[in-house]
């Protein structure tokens, strides 16, 4: 992990959960989606997945559990998440009380066929065993293999100085060649813009959660170097030299 990555997923991490908690049970999922949830995307995935009351989804590459929790307000599944931050394990935990592993996307600490349904936002351009993340999905998720992407893909070359640290993004050919290797297959996709717009009170709890982060922590280094992360990132998203996307995967056989 880069000292950025330190700082947005591990430090930021469980000051986002203090700032939640304070806050109240309403704004858990926006705080713990900050950067990587817009619900309407959660919406899609819970659907193309078919989750059902009672089965099991890995959240791999969790952050704070966000997503997870969305998941549960949808479809009442149990949720398993794995995340390399220390920090980020104990914020998931503090907020949502679900399983919270630290554990890396590309080792993941179970048997075959262990799960009925994955997904894994946002993680695969934070990584350079990309190959490695999809092929450990295919191998903890039980057929028909329910897996769903967030993958952020580059549009352009993007020299390293142009990356967030820390991030690789694959382009739209690479990531079907490392789908291809990994034994999925595409069953339904969409571009994060093609998504509905956020719901405003949604985006109301997100600000509510930044400003209260900007006021008790902008003073600290890393805050102000999470910020910094996420501002080139936007700039990326904004002038169209990476894009979101939004997979439902299945297995090839």
């Amino acid at each position: 992990m880069t000292e950025a990555m330190d700082a947005e997923f591990d430090t930021v991490a469980e000051w986002t959960a203090q700032v939640a908690r304070d806050l109240g049970p309403d704004y858990f999922v926006p705080a713990g989606c900050r950067g990587s949830g817009n619900p309407a995307a959660l919406d899609w995935l819970v659907d193309r997945l078919e989750l059902t009351p009672g089965e099991s989804l890995l959240d791999s590459g969790a952050g704070v559990g966000g997503p997870a929790g969305y998941a549960v307000s949808r479809v009442p599944v149990s949720p398993v998440l794995v995340e390399p931050q220390i920090g980020a394990c104990r914020a998931a935990r503090s907020m949502f009380d679900y399983p919270a592993i630290q554990a890396v996307a590309d080792a993941l600490p179970f048997s075959d066929n262990a799960f009925d349904g994955a997904w894994c936002l946002g993680v695969l351009c934070t990584t350079d065993a990309q190959q490695q993340v999809l092929t450990e999905l295919r191998r903890v998720v039980r057929a028909p293999g329910r897996i769903g992407l967030l993958v952020f893909v580059a549009t352009t070359d993007l020299p390293d100085d142009q990356q967030p640290d820390g991030n690789n993004f694959p382009t739209e050919k690479s990531l079907q060649q490392m789908l291809d290797t990994a034994g999925l297959r595409v069953d339904a996709r969409i571009n994060t813009t093609d998504l509905p717009p956020i719901p405003q009170q949604w985006q109301d709890r997100v600000e509510a959660v930044d400003d209260a982060l900007e006021r008790r922590f902008g003073g600290e280094e890393a805050w102000q170097i999470a910020e910094r992360q996420s501002g080139r990132m936007g700039e990326l998203l904004g002038d169209g030299r990476v894009s979101g996307v939004v997979l439902s995967l299945r297995r090839t056989s």
